[in-house]
């Protein structure tokens, strides 16, 4: 194609958030990809070991890093004028406060350097403008990722946006349940009749996604959804996945949307939200009740990805 050339072309790229969960993920994926990559260091990690070292051996791998602090707005704007895209990956844990905060303020010393060719803002999950009908509290921070897509949008800033898979860490190695990260070994919960489609997504594989995105023309003031065909699957069919693995039958609970939803105001706020999130995926099928459409899909987009099935996912579990 005629933009292959200019694809091609390795870019500068800042990773803000770059010690996080998603964020250490795409710092090595743009340095695979061949980017020249700087890290975001603010000096509150300074404070945490872990953190510490892992800028280290970003550095080893041939990241430069950048110090910066989001209490001082030269010093962003400065980092900033070093790379031709950001990318955002502050944690969304957080109600309101940080993340929104810190997102509008980087949008505002983008602005202010006016060299950026694109933003990737915080997001990697449920498409926010498709969540307004979303159960609060767990609404608030699709609200927020609007409000960022509005305030980059109003800046006049380029921008890719990477949506739509669950992370499988959080989502398939535990077969979808709720209070454990592992696979249960005798009875799994099976969300209304266990038929609705999700995607699952390898967290390794979205930050390669997301770091091919960054200078193709293809993803340009796009939004990308994350959705590899033989990934889209049911929690049932997830189910299946690790009895064939296991030879191992499962008992089943399955557990209608009321009684999902039932009791959810006396619960602590975080709670609620992970409630509601699981209910739109699990029981409405949020990630999965819409084309593509005009957007791009990265699968198809990036083929050379091979991206990680969850049947070879769950064995490392066996």
């Amino acid at each position: 194609m005629g933009s292959e050339g200019k694809y091609n072309e390795k870019t500068r790229v800042l990773v803000v958030g770059a010690t996080g969960y998603i964020g250490k993920r795409i710092v090595r994926a743009c340095i695979a990809e061949g980017h020249e990559t700087y890290v975001l260091q603010r000096p509150e990690i300074g404070l945490d070991v872990e953190k510490v070292q892992l800028i280290l051996s970003f550095k080893k791998l041939g990241a430069r890093i950048v110090e910066a602090s989001f209490a001082d707005h030269q010093s962003l704007v400065s980092a900033v004028k070093l790379v031709d895209v950001v990318v955002s990956a502050m944690s969304g844990v957080h109600f309101r406060s940080h993340n929104i905060l810190v997102q509008l303020k980087l949008v505002e010393a983008i602005k202010e350097a006016g060299n950026v060719k694109r933003f990737l803002p915080s997001e990697f999950g449920m498409d926010p403008p498709r969540m307004g009908h979303a159960l609060p509290p767990g609404r608030e921070t699709f609200d927020q990722k609007i409000e960022v897509r509005q305030a980059i949008e109003a800046a006049g800033i380029p921008y890719t946006y990477v949506v739509g898979a669950c992370f499988a860490a959080y989502f398939a190695g535990n077969l979808s349940q709720m209070v454990t990260l592992l696979p249960p070994k005798k009875q799994v919960n099976i969300y209304g009749d266990g038929n609705v489609k999700v995607v699952f997504a390898d967290e390794d594989d979205i930050a390669k996604y997301t770091a091919k995105t960054l200078n193709d023309p293809r993803t340009l003031n796009k939004t990308v959804n994350i959705r590899p065909p033989n990934n889209v699957l049911t929690q049932l069919e997830l189910v299946q996945i690790w009895e064939k693995l296991t030879g191992n039958k499962l008992e089943k609970t399955n557990i209608a949307a009321k009684d999902f939803l039932a009791n959810i105001e006396q619960m602590e706020i975080p709670h609620q939200a992970g409630i509601g999130h699981f209910y739109h995926i699990f029981y409405e099928g949020c990630l999965t009740d819409h084309d593509v459409g005009e957007d791009e899909e990265a699968s198809s987009l990036y083929p050379e990805v091979k991206y990680r099935r969850m049947d070879d996912y769950l064995r490392m579990f066996l």
